[in-house]
């Protein structure tokens, strides 16, 4: 069982790579990529922290050899993927938490380290130490807050529980009985 959820983890990382290299160049120029930050936070509610970190940087390394993006890629992901698994495992699953560490870690934290990072590295002497911060704080409010909608339908239909169950053994949803919906019952269209 556990070797079969190891095998679940990976390949959700996986996809959760690819979707994030497809879609990246959706809305994307230099400092502001909100898909990459709708990634980022629904995979870190459904694998955590540390998955979300990898899928971050391997999503950024893949983009900056690929598409010839900067080290951007990687700054502008890695925190906020990081912060927002953590403040979602520590507030014991609010996904509005899980949204705010993507928008701190991204928006305030990455956007500071980018500066020394694109300075140093790629010689752009005309940047100053917030460059970056109204960029990737506006690209992660926008991922975020489509990740919290999706999230958030996915919560309230139960899946989010069942997913998370399925690819971890634990959830901080509440199962379907308890908010009085039985496990059958679907809503019906009229």
């Amino acid at each position: 069982m556990k070797n079969s959820r190891a095998f679940k983890k990976s390949i959700m990382l996986s996809m959760f790579v690819a979707i994030g290299v497809v879609i990246s160049p959706i809305l994307r120029f230099e400092g502001f990529a909100p898909t990459a930050h709708l990634v980022n936070v629904v995979c870190a509610v459904f694998l955590g922290p540390w998955y979300a970190l990898a899928n971050a940087f391997i999503t950024a390394i893949i983009r900056m050899s690929v598409m010839g993006i900067p080290p951007l890629a990687i700054t502008g992901q890695v925190f906020g993927a990081l912060l927002a698994g953590i403040l979602y495992k520590l507030s014991k699953g609010k996904l509005f938490a899980a949204t705010l560490g993507e928008v701190v870690g991204t928006g305030l934290i990455g956007s500071i380290v980018s500066y020394p990072v694109m300075t140093l590295f790629v010689g752009r002497p005309d940047l100053f130490l917030f460059f970056y911060t109204p960029s990737f704080t506006i690209a992660s409010i926008m991922g975020g807050s489509i990740a919290y909608i999706l999230l958030k339908i996915l919560s309230v239909n139960g899946k989010l529980a069942e997913i998370q169950i399925e690819l971890t053994g634990k959830t901080y949803e509440k199962p379907k009985k308890e908010r009085g919906i039985k496990s059958n019952e679907l809503p019906r269209e009229s």
